[in-house]
C-alpha cells in the first residue's frame, strides 16, 4: 500500500472515486510481467471498477460528476482514486450495485463474445466449459444456458461443480477424478469448446470435439500454453477462435459495447445472476489475489474500495 497524489484527469478522462474493483486473473500475469498488456512500471493493479465520477477532463460531455459507472480500465483501480479514459467508461443501470459491476464487464462480456460473436453458439447445440466455476467459467455456463445450449460443467471438486449445476449446467464433470475426454465423448461430443485453462484440460477436449466444432481459447490458468497440430484441424474440420475481449477496444469497441447493452439488459431483465464468491477491503487485496492463484475462488472475486 502507498499513498499516492490524487490523479487531475487529462483531455478525454474521467476521474472516478472507486467503490469496487474486481480481480482478475490477468492480475496476476501482470505481477510477473508475462500479459500481453502489462504496463511499465510502477503502475496500479486492478483492470476493472466501478465507482462515481467526481471530475471530468476537457473535452468529455457524456459524463457529470456523480454519475454511477463501471469502467474497463486495464489498469488502476486498486486505489481510490483512478483516472480513466472516458471511451472505456459505461454508465450503471439503477439495478446493478457497485460489487455486482466490478464483478460484471470482463468476465461477463469475455463469455458472451465469445459465445455469440466469436462461435455462434447455436441453440441445441452442446457446449464444454472448462474451468467452469471460475470468473470467466461461470458466465460460460450461464450464458450458455440463455443462448439454448446443452451446458458440460468441468471443475475441480464438488464444490465448484456445485456453483456450475447453480448457474444452469446439464451435466458435470469433476476434473479432479473423472477421465474429460471419455465423459465428453459419452454424451455426444462437444460442438464448442470454452477453455480458460490450456494444457491437458484442452488436449482431452480437443478429443472429445465432434465434426466442425469449434474451440475457444480463452486463458491458460494452467500456466500450459497448448500446441494445436493443423493436420488435427483438418482431419476433423474443426475450427480454433482465439478470443481477447480487451482487444476490441483497439480495432472494433462497437462489438464491446453492443455486448455490454445486450448483457446490462438481460442483468435488468433478471436474466444473469452475478457470483461474487468473496470481498475484501483494500488492504486485503494480496489475499484476494491469493485466491486466484491457488484457484480458492468461485465466480469472482470482488475488493470493496470505499462505501458510496
Amino acid at each position: 500500500m502507498t499513498e499516492i497524489e490524487v490523479p487531475t484527469p487529462k483531455p478525454g478522462e474521467i476521474r472516478v472515486r472507486v467503490a469496487a474493483c474486481g480481480l482478475n486473473f490477468a492480475d496476476l500475469l501482470m505481477v510477473k510481467g508475462t500479459y500481453q498488456d502489462t504496463p511499465d512500471c510502477p503502475f496500479v493493479l486492478g483492470m476493472e471498477v466501478s465507482g462515481v465520477v467526481d471530475s471530468l477532463g476537457e473535452g468529455v460531455e457524456n459524463f457529470a460528476p456523480g454519475d454511477r459507472v463501471a469502467v474497463f480500465g486495464g489498469q488502476g483501480g486498486l486505489a481510490e482514486m483512478a483516472c480513466f479514459d472516458a471511451k472505456r467508461a459505461v454508465h450503471l443501470p439503477d439495478t446493478m450495485d457497485f460489487t455486482t459491476a466490478a464483478a460484471f464487464q470482463i468476465a461477463y462480456g469475455t463469455s458472451h463474445i465469445a459465445l455469440d460473436h466469436r462461435a455462434k453458439l447455436l441453440p441445441g447445440e452442446t457446449l464444454l466449459v472448462l474451468g467452469a466455476a471460475g470468473g470467466v467459467g461461470l458466465t460460460a455456463v450461464e450464458i450458455g444456458k440463455l443462448m439454448g445450449a446443452t451446458v458440460i460443467a468441468c471443475a475441480r471438486g464438488s464444490d465448484k461443480l456445485k456453483a456450475a449445476k447453480a448457474a444452469g449446467a446439464d451435466h458435470l464433470i469433476d476434473a479432479r477424478t473423472q477421465d474429460i475426454r471419455a465423459e465428453v465423448k459419452a454424451l455426444g461430443g462437444a460442438d464448442v469448446v470454452y477453455d480458460p485453462v490450456g494444457g491437458e484440460q484442452w488436449e482431452a477436449a480437443f478429443r472429445a470435439c465432434k465434426p466442425e466444432a469449434r474451440l475457444l481459447p480463452i486463458g491458460f490458468a494452467s500456466g500450459d500454453v497448448p500446441q494445436v497440430k493443423a493436420n488435427h484441424l483438418l482431419v476433423k474440420n474443426l475450427t480454433v477462435l482465439g478470443v481477447y475481449w480487451g482487444g476490441y477496444l483497439a480495432f472494433r469497441p462497437d462489438i464491446l459495447t453492443g455486448s455490454l447493452a445486450t448483457l446490462m439488459a438481460w442483468h435488468g431483465d433478471g436474466r444473469l445472476k452475478p457470483h461474487v464468491s468473496h470481498t475484501y477491503p483494500l488492504e486485503k487485496a494480496a489475499e484476494g489475489l491469493a485466491l486466484l492463484r491457488d484457484r480458492k475462488s468461485t465466480g469472482k472475486v470482488v475488493i470493496t474500495i470505499q462505501d458510496m
